[in-house]
């Protein structure tokens, strides 16, 4: 077993608190490692440390900050197959999935690099003769970023590159299920020569580290990757002192599979949006609604994809499609609604069980005959569960498709041109794909509305949420 250090101003230390919370494998159960348990007074040492370091970071010229960045992305890429591993262990990511995460994670550092020459402000022209009005762009300092566990080592790279690349600090809260990614990732801070202070890493409960984050005087924007509940224990917390806050929270993704659609392509791109991370992706496919005329057909095609899926301890099977979920809350989760939705209606195609006695696997599962006012097709489930309602009409798909409380992904699978802009137009939710999976591009901007969360990631937008505007009454007097 594994003792894991934070990581505060330039230091690898335990905790004040003397304790420690341990961290399963949720393949088998087993203690792999133990993260110290952070406090209130951890956290207020790590934000001391980087208001101080923030003070001459922001006067570096942002060509400079990224070669730091740089070199972090290069240190990702010798320590590769560490990562791989770390993820497969802790969070139950295939090897496939996990190799993805760890490669996207050192392109975002560069990609966020490449914006030194890109942050740009504006001329703004007065109304009054001798004056230039100047609106610039300036680091809102100290940023807190607190991290999900289903993309634990990703989400490093979303919130800390993004702000140091702007001329933030950052502190940085692991999900207390997946510390050791971010752990180990800040010995490559260290060996990048980072000044100290700039990077922080507490470990702990959200309930002591994250709220002594959120409600601190001293942060300049909070960043949550996480659910609604989460989402307004953050908000709430950063309240008093009017702290900006980016949520991105959960989501109940539609996807709208109309009659002329490409029914081997849509169903492929749906099996992947649900057994992708074992279902535990916010913006994936959540409810999907098919055409009348050809549901009993995608339903045979879909069905037999599902049928198919290989699910196994990715340590062991390394070409398994599918891994458990996290932890025995997220099992018992999953269980609890594809059951409520069997009383309420739904007919098992596939899966609605366990497997096995260790681990925390769940069968792909299949839930035919659902309807619109049945919990599986309103509240988000986070497992590797699809329920089918049929529809009939393009109005009544959009009208469904929008009944609901979050806003963050939607779909439709059409080779109709009409009726894609249409839909494209009429769903209300932060990211829409037409005719693909489920999954953002890093120079997009993941963003939701709704319950969904406020602010966003990635791209020139996900950038600017780290800055603050600055707008100069330049007068001249000649």
């Amino acid at each position: 077993m594994k003792d894991l250090k934070m990581y505060i101003n330039g230091k690898f230390v335990e905790s004040r608190s003397g304790k420690w919370i341990d961290v399963l494998n949720p393949s088998t159960e087993e203690v792999t490692s133990r993260q110290p348990e952070g406090t209130v007074e951890d956290v207020e040492e790590a934000i001391d440390a980087a208001v101080q370091a923030q003070k001459a970071w922001e006067k570096v010229p942002a060509v400079e900050r990224a070669v730091y960045l740089k070199k972090m992305a290069e240190g990702i890429r010798k320590n590769f197959d560490k990562f791989q591993e770390i993820l497969v262990r802790e969070q139950g990511k295939t090897q496939a999935l996990a190799a993805t995460e760890v490669g996207v994670t050192a392109e975002y550092f560069d990609y966020m690099a490449s914006f030194a020459r890109h942050i740009e402000g504006e001329i703004i022209q007065s109304d009054n003769r001798g004056e230039t009005m100047l609106l610039a762009k300036v680091p809102c300092g100290v940023a807190a970023g607190i991290l999900p566990w289903n993309f634990p080592f990703f989400l490093i790279a979303r919130k800390a590159a993004a702000a140091l690349i702007a001329g933030c600090s950052i502190v940085l809260k692991p999900s207390q299920l997946t510390p050791e990614n971010c752990c180990e990732f800040c010995k490559i801070v260290d060996e990048s020569g980072l000044p100290a202070g700039l990077f922080n890493v507490v470990t702990g409960k959200g309930s002591v580290v994250g709220h002594a984050m959120a409600s601190s005087p001293k942060i300049g924007i909070v960043s949550l990757t996480g659910s609604v509940e989460a989402g307004v224990k953050i908000m709430e917390a950063a309240a008093p002192n009017i702290t900006k806050v980016s949520l991105e929270l959960g989501g109940k993704a539609p996807a709208i599979v109309c009659a002329d659609a490409d029914l081997e392509l849509a169903a492929q791109a749906i099996l992947d949006s649900r057994i992708g991370n074992t279902g535990q992706i916010c913006n994936q496919a959540e409810r999907v609604y098919v055409d009348k005329r050809v549901k009993k057909e995608f339903t045979d095609i879909v069905l037999k994809k599902f049928q198919a899926v290989k699910v196994g301890d990715p340590a062991v099977v390394k070409d398994a499609d599918m891994g458990p979920l996290v932890e025995k809350r997220a099992l018992d989760s999953v269980t609890a609604k594809v059951e409520n939705a069997i009383k309420q209606g739904a007919k098992v195609l596939c899966g609605a069980h366990r497997i096995g006695d260790k681990g925390y696997f769940y069968a792909p599962t299949v839930l035919d005959c659902c309807t619109q006012d049945m919990d599986i097709i309103h509240e988000e489930t986070f497992g590797p569960v699809l329920p089918l309602v049929e529809f009939d009409g393009i109005d009544q798909a959009i009208e469904w498709a929008n009944d609901t409380e979050y806003g963050l992904a939607s779909s439709v699978f059409t080779k109709d041109l009409d009726t894609a802009a249409r839909v494209c137009r009429e769903l209300k939710f932060g990211e829409t794909y037409i005719n693909r999976f489920h999954f953002e591009a890093i120079q997009g901007f993941h963003a939701g509305v709704k319950k969904s969360g406020i602010g966003g990631a990635d791209g020139k937008h996900g950038l600017e949420e780290y800055l603050n505007t600055h707008v100069i009454y330049f007068q001249t007097h000649y």
